[in-house]
């Protein structure tokens, strides 16, 4: 008789939706990935440096000549000099990231306190390090942290809190003062951060990120997160980076090493190159998938479903109080996929504990623009 060391967890809910959009046909703005490839320059390296020979082994902490890219974004974009040797990893994608730094430092017995809604890899990780999450609600509406609730949170046993900002699913952005009240509250206690970071580049309207890598306080006790999948769109290619002070990617890296221990060798070789010739790519990406969000809004602003454009990511809650108010999100979710052909994601699903009466579905506009109009006129025959 097998003991599951995760007895509550199942297929995820992005799964779910994606087969049933298949099955049916759907269009699929459920899962987060984009419907479009990624640069062609980016996509002739990997080719380019496959058939050099660059097939076998990277070293387990990256290709050093990514890791010197990404040290060199973060110090063009945020002003941080982050050493890349001993602070850069790269892995196979943002979620090993995220794992391999929540077993470094979470023990048996230690509190994780995470902000509800949150992604669902976070609270699994830190089961299996023998954990607990403890759920802190964002505001209603605004998704914004109440301070006051995170420090009513806090005990001794705190051990982690995971941040997520752009926020998936709302879009909500953490602010330089929200670090600040961050920074104070944990003060001298024995706690670490993981910052999760993957839609870093992925924020609008003249607004400016505020990376836990530019606030020299909270750095020093961090582990930033972010994505090369998101930022390049190429989700299936699974490769990210974390970073870290050297003591905390030591840590990380031991057990990475035995997780992973090295990422794809033709993908690293790809992006380092693609990083190098085309710096202009992150700064560029806020206005590429404003247009897209701006673009669905605008299509959607005759439907009835009522929403505030998104701060952030490439998601878009739309609330459906005025549609089908008698239908829970999952239901509502459903119900779109097989009545009306369009695939979404129930926001409960990121709760511990589902708000009453809240009426809100995640769409996904990281799509083309003929998918984006599609998905908007069958929206808005409803």
């Amino acid at each position: 008789m097998i003991s599951s060391k995760l007895p509550d967890v199942g297929t995820t809910i992005f799964t779910t939706m994606s087969q049933l959009a298949a099955q049916t046909g759907a269009l699929n703005l459920s899962q987060g990935f984009p419907d479009f490839n990624g640069p062609q320059a980016l996509l002739d390296a990997v080719g380019r440096h496959v058939a050099a020979g660059h097939n076998q082994y990277s070293p387990m902490t990256g290709l050093p000549a990514l890791r010197q890219q990404v040290a060199a974004k973060v110090q063009r974009l945020y002003g941080a000099q982050v050493d890349a040797d001993q602070e850069v990893t790269i892995t196979p994608g943002a979620t090993e990231a995220i794992f391999c730094a929540i077993q470094a430092v979470v023990h048996p017995g230690d509190e994780v306190i995470v902000f509800d809604p949150c992604y669902d890899s976070y609270e699994p990780s830190v089961q299996l390090a023998g954990g607990r999450c403890v759920h802190v609600q964002l505001g209603d509406g605004d998704f914004r942290i109440d301070w006051q609730r995170f420090a009513d949170a806090l005990s001794p046993r705190t051990r982690m809190v995971i941040l997520n900002s752009p926020h998936n699913p709302s879009g909500a952005l953490v602010t330089h003062e929200d670090l600040n009240q961050l920074a104070a509250l944990i003060g001298e206690r024995d706690v670490f951060v993981v910052s999760d970071e993957v839609y870093e580049h992925l924020v609008y309207d003249g607004a400016r990120h505020a990376s836990v890598l530019a606030h020299e306080q909270l750095y020093r006790r961090a582990f930033v997160v972010s994505s090369f999948g998101k930022t390049y769109h190429v989700t299936g290619w699974k490769t990210g980076y974390v970073i870290a002070p050297p003591a905390l990617s030591a840590e990380l890296r031991k057990v990475h090493q035995y997780v992973n221990f090295c990422g794809v060798t033709p993908l690293q070789c790809a992006l380092a190159d693609f990083m190098a010739a085309h710096p202009e790519h992150v700064e560029q990406l806020p206005a590429f998938y404003q247009a897209k969000r701006d673009l669905f809004c605008g299509l959607l602003a005759g439907s009835r479903f009522t929403f505030t454009p998104t701060a952030g990511t490439y998601f878009q809650l739309v609330d459906y109080s005025h549609i089908r108010p008698d239908l829970d999100d999952v239901q509502m979710s459903l119900w779109l996929t097989r009545e009306h052909g369009v695939a979404t994601i129930p926001v409960s699903v990121f709760y511990q504990q589902a708000i009453t009466g809240q009426r809100l579905v995640r769409l996904c506009f990281a799509k083309r623009e003929e998918t984006l109009r599609q998905a908007a006129e069958k929206l808005c025959a409803i």
